[in-house]
This record gives C-alpha cells, structure tokens and sequence, in this order.
C-alpha cells in the first residue's frame, strides 16, 4: 500500500503590527483657539471636546475638532518654559503626534521597542466615567511622535482629561477621512527611515519616485510611499534631490527647524464641490496655469466630473492602472512656508498624482519664488 503527501495550505502570515488606522494628528502651535476656528469656519470641522485650565490641565489648552472620520488636536503652551513651547518656537506650527488606533497598546509599543524604535513613553492609561484609553509612545522622523491608542469601547468625549464641546458649528460635511500623511526629511536619510517603517510597522513600499520622475527645471526630490498591508495607513516621505535651486523640500527643512510632516491629505467623495465651498470659506489654494488644462483631456481621458469645473478651480487630475483621482493642494496654513493641506478624491487610483508632480511643482516654486526663497 502506498500514500500520498497531502499538502497543508500553508498559515497567513500574522499581522505582527495591526493598525485600526490614525486615530487622531495632533499639532502643536502658537493659538490653539485661532486654529480651531479657522479649521471649524474656513474647513468646516466641529469642536468636540476641550482640555485646559477649566478641566484641570494646567499647562496646555487642547481643542479637538472632527470631520467624517478626520480628528484634529490643536494644542497650545499656557507657559512659556514648556515643552510645547519649546516645539512652537522651533518648528512654527506642526505636527507633533500622528496617533496611530491599535488594539493592543502595550504589545504594539513592545513591538516597536524591540524593532528598533525609539520608546518615547512606556504603556499607560486613563479612564474616567466613559471608560479606558490605553497609550504608549514612539518618535520617528525629527520631533514627531507616533502614539499608539487603544479606545476598547471607550465612550467619553475623546479621551479622559477632555470635556465634550455642544456648542459651536456643525460639520460641513466635505471630509470623510485621513488619506495620508507626508513627511520630510534631510538628504540621504530617505531610506533610513523606510526601514524604519518596514521594521517597527510591517509597512511595505507601495510606490517609489526619483529625482526623474519629480523634477522641475529648478529643483527635485525623491519620494517613497509606505503602507500597511489593509491600506488603512500611508506615510509617503520626501528628501531633497540635487537642483539648480533650493526644492520646496530644503525650504520645508529650514523653516521647520528639521524634519517633520509636510501636509495631511483630506479625502473627499465630491471635490468639485468641496474645493468650491472651501474657496468661499476663504481658504486659499495653488494656482494652476490654464495650460494645464488644455493637455488634461487627452491624458486623463473619460471622468465623471466636467473638466470645465476643474479648470475653473484649480483641481488636477491623474490616471494610473486602478482608475483615476483628483487632487488640489492648499497655500501653507500657517506663517512658515512649511504645513499645507491636500485635498483628494480617488476613484479607484492607488497613486499619488504623478502625472501632476511637475505641474504642482511650478506652483510651489511660484510661491517660493514670492517669499524670495527660490
């Protein structure tokens, strides 16, 4: 009698490193006040909750504002010598936490820990009548942290410390979620810290740039983008390429004081009609020549939206093997040419507008070219 091999389907791999995707982007800055308005009036969030003074922290004033599945933090120093401060003076307004929803706080930081990040705060919790928040804390790139949060059914506002804010605006509607962040960092540190992501979070490289593929006749840079492998969480990061100019990347590192995040991407479900009432929120966006649009047809092809209402907003648009997307990229918003917005709508593209890298570029460097650092 003779038997045959039976072969067992090999086990999926474990997800060493799950992520529920980011639960919150927290930015320090000079007026958290200010801040909240302007991205409650001019972007259309709603204040959520609140911590300071009247909550009992002494030494900070936090406002939290959400849109869609998008929270924003703005915290600010109520003293001078604090760390916050110190963040402030250094960086301008930025971002400090890119908050990471993990179900399990302290194995994901042990995780990390032992791949090689940099532990910043072991594993703690809070709790108040709505529950228990658990977090641990890791850096990356320059001063900016990625903390791990485990909510487990918590049903405060926020988080313990905070008070729920009733009063105040309704969301606009016009967000439904974080598509990515970008980060930029010093030359010849890119893939440093992509093996930083692929060790800590599992993260694989989706798309690699060079300096050919995002030039201008000035300036350049190269570009790699990380995700996870469910795509809940995207992390493209930029460094300077060598150009007869200083690329919008140096100008970025010098006035941020360093590496940091360089613009949240907003995701949209109609931006045409987004982009229109964020324009009469007064929100100000790059300038696209009408040129651009008169090459548009024949590279995009066959869209849903009239090209007539592109062009007269100023909103890209580019073509990959998935589909297409539209893309629009705000003025920096704040006093340092460094944090911006994008605004994007996917149908179906899993890229990230190469087709407008040289077009966005030339805007860029119009700005530079206007603050006289060109």
């Amino acid at each position: 009698m003779t038997t045959e091999a039976v072969a067992t389907p090999a086990a999926a791999p474990t997800d060493e490193m799950p992520l529920l995707g980011i639960d919150h982007v927290e930015l320090y800055v000079g007026n958290a006040v200010q801040a909240a308005y302007w991205f409650e009036h001019a972007l259309g969030f709603k204040r959520t909750a609140y911590a300071g003074l009247e909550t009992g922290v002494r030494d900070r004033s936090s406002h939290v504002l959400e849109q869609g599945r998008v929270r924003i933090v703005f915290t600010a120093p109520l003293l001078g010598t604090s760390e916050i401060a110190r963040h402030v003076a250094a960086h301008g307004d930025g971002v400090r936490t890119i908050a990471l929803g993990v179900p399990d706080a302290e194995r994901a930081y042990r995780y990390a820990v032992q791949h090689g990040a940099r532990g910043v705060r072991e594993p703690w919790e809070e709790s108040d009548d709505g529950g228990t928040v658990r977090m641990a804390t890791i850096a990356t790139y320059g001063d900016t942290l990625h903390t791990f949060v485990e909510r487990n059914g918590y049903e405060g506002a926020f988080m313990p410390g905070y008070r729920a804010v009733a009063d105040g605006l309704e969301e606009a509607g016009l967000f439904v979620g974080i598509d990515h962040i970008v980060g930029n960092v010093e030359l010849g540190r890119l893939e440093e810290w992509v093996g930083y992501y692929e060790r800590v979070f599992g993260m694989t490289e989706m798309i690699h740039f060079t300096d050919r593929d995002i030039s201008t006749e000035y300036s350049a840079l190269m570009s790699k983008v990380m995700a996870d492998g469910k795509g809940r969480v995207k992390f493209p990061i930029n460094e300077p390429a060598e150009g007869k100019r200083k690329s919008q990347i140096e100008e970025f590192l010098e006035y941020y004081g360093g590496p940091g995040a360089q613009h949240i991407a907003l995701a949209t479900t109609d931006i045409v009609a987004t982009v229109r009432a964020l324009r009469e929120r007064g929100v100000r966006f790059l300038d696209t020549p009408q040129s651009y649009y008169e090459e548009l047809p024949g590279r995009i092809g066959e869209i849903d939206e009239d090209l007539a209402d592109l062009a007269e907003l100023g909103i890209l648009a580019d073509r990959d093997d998935e589909g297409y997307l539209l893309q629009i990229f705000s003025a920096t918003i704040g006093d340092r040419p460094t944090v911006f917005l994008e605004v994007i709508e996917r149908h179906g593209a899993r890229g990230f507008g190469e087709g407008n890298f040289k077009a966005l570029f030339e805007a860029i460097e119009r700005e530079q070219e206007r603050r006289g650092n060109l």
